[in-house]
């Protein structure tokens, strides 16, 4: 009995919404017959009849554009009746709800989401003759919870007007209303290895919000040896430019 008292705080939570957090870096999934996408390897518990398979690109134009740019996340299909625990290297999960709306996401950020919510990768403005296409996000619409990850609490930034500026790789995700474009410092210091470190950056304008971590990325594990990407914002320029 005294054992079990000590390991009381860590008791399962009994929740009545479909994804609900266990803890901060734990996210409960109640499975009903729904099916819901998660990241590839993300998986830490289940109990139930529940069955895991590729998800898969959803169609041949996601699977280009996925090919092309490296953006997105590998992830599963999950579906059956029963409880599935996510997580990713104990990192952060903030849990959105989206009501016909959408959100823009660092797609490697992204952790599961509900049926009820479509995705697709988008193209960033900005700096696309440098890098043959420019940077890629992903892009989340519909109805339903969005899990996203992030290594450490984030910072939840209003953008109203004036333009923010933010890392590439510590924008985990923003608004709908909120336009994003790429503003690059490209002179010979960076060319010969003398950069500020800080030559690539996003920039946001418009309305709405950006939320964002506070690290420059620990975003290209997927949980227990799954596959992912660190695409998107998060990728090619910071590689390229040493941003």
């Amino acid at each position: 009995m005294a054992l079990e008292q000590s390991l009381a705080q860590f008791a399962e939570k009994e929740v009545t919404e479909a994804f609900a957090l266990q803890n901060s870096k734990l996210l409960k999934v109640e499975l009903s017959g729904a099916t819901i996408q998660a990241k590839l390897g993300s998986m830490v518990a289940h109990q139930g009849d529940v069955k895991f398979e590729h998800a898969g690109s959803g169609g041949m134009s996601r699977f280009v554009k996925k090919a092309m740019t490296g953006e997105g996340t590998d992830l599963m299909k999950v579906s059956g009746s029963g409880e599935v625990f996510l997580a990713d290297l104990g990192q952060d999960i903030q849990l959105l709800r989206l009501e016909n709306e959408s959100i823009t996401a660092n797609g490697a950020n992204v952790l599961a989401f509900e049926d009820g919510i479509e995705w697709d990768i988008k193209r960033v403005e900005g700096v696309s003759g440098m890098l043959g296409g420019g940077l890629y996000n992903m892009h989340l619409s519909g109805t339903g919870f969005v899990a996203i990850i992030s290594d450490g609490p984030p910072v939840l930034i209003e953008v109203a007007g004036e333009s923010t500026f933010a890392d590439p790789q510590a924008a985990i995700t923003w608004s709908s209303g909120v336009k994003s474009s790429v503003k690059a410092d490209v002179n010979m210091k960076t060319l010969i290895g003398r950069g500020s470190g800080e030559t690539v950056q996003l920039s946001f304008s418009g309305q709405g919000w950006v939320l964002i971590q506070p690290s420059e990325g620990r975003i290209s594990g997927t949980g227990a040896g799954g596959g992912g990407s660190s695409g998107g914002a998060a990728g090619s320029l910071g590689k390229l430019l040493g941003g």
